[in-house]
């Protein structure tokens, strides 16, 4: 209740502070944002990012599918297991061993 208060609070002076500073601070404050944001230093790393993104993107995919394999194998085990009071077949420890393997696509 406390923390809730001094939000409340805390919100309620900003407002009050931000109504004194009126739409010419908020302009200088949005002007100075866009400035930075068009700065070559930032916009290049922005680029290098959107660089990072694109090569990456192709290994995505494969990426995914490895996972959802491998999450769908252990909860087929875990199932399995929670079912049946005996340990897995050997088959079973076997599709669990070949998705647990980086880089399998196989399938």
């Amino acid at each position: 209740m406390r923390g809730k208060l001094l939000f409340v609070a805390g919100a309620a002076v900003g407002f009050v502070l931000g109504a004194r500073a009126g739409r010419e601070r908020y302009d200088q404050l949005k002007e100075a944002a866009t400035r930075a944001w068009q700065s070559p230093a930032v916009q290049k790393q922005v680029h290098a990012v959107e660089d990072f993104v694109a090569e990456k993107a192709g290994e995505f995919p494969d990426t995914v599918y490895i996972t959802v394999k491998r999450a769908i194998v252990r909860a087929n085990q875990r199932r399995r297991e929670a079912r049946a009071p005996y340990p897995p077949s050997p088959a079973a420890e076997a599709a669990i061993r070949q998705a647990e393997r980086p880089g399998d696509t196989s399938s």
